[in-house]
């Protein structure tokens, strides 16, 4: 049974920093992507980062390159997703989510791509 398991996030002032942790545990084989999504209030979800768990592919989405970064370590099973330079306008439900890879599929930035998510953990920043 694969399980997806955020924290890290909190409240922080404009311009400060955060890392996310999504500790995952259950999968039979590496062949999987764990990718970032977050979710405003009245918003659509929006990938934001997604990695490899066979090669450590990394993808960031445009509209926070230069500010988040994705990583993982796998002695502890967990990816990051490192966040500085906080706006506002990044609060949000921040979620992990796993999918089986798709050689035709990369990046991995769509809900549909993952089967597997999180509860989710919440970033709030304040101006």
């Amino acid at each position: 049974q694969v399980q997806l398991v955020e924290s890290g996030g909190g409240l922080v002032q404009l311009g400060g920093s955060l890392r996310l942790s999504c500790a995952h545990s259950g999968f039979s084989e590496n062949y999987y992507a764990i990718g970032w999504f977050r979710q405003a209030p009245g918003k659509e979800r929006e990938g934001i980062s997604c990695i490899t768990l066979d090669d450590d592919s990394t993808y960031v989405a445009d509209s926070v390159k230069g500010r988040f970064a994705i990583s993982r370590d796998t002695a502890v099973n967990t990816v990051y997703l490192r966040m500085d330079g906080l706006k506002p306008e990044d609060t949000a439900v921040y979620s992990c989510a796993a999918g089986l890879l798709d050689g035709d599929v990369w990046p991995m930035i769509l809900p549909h791509d993952y089967n597997y998510w999180g509860q989710g953990t919440q970033v709030t920043v304040s101006s």
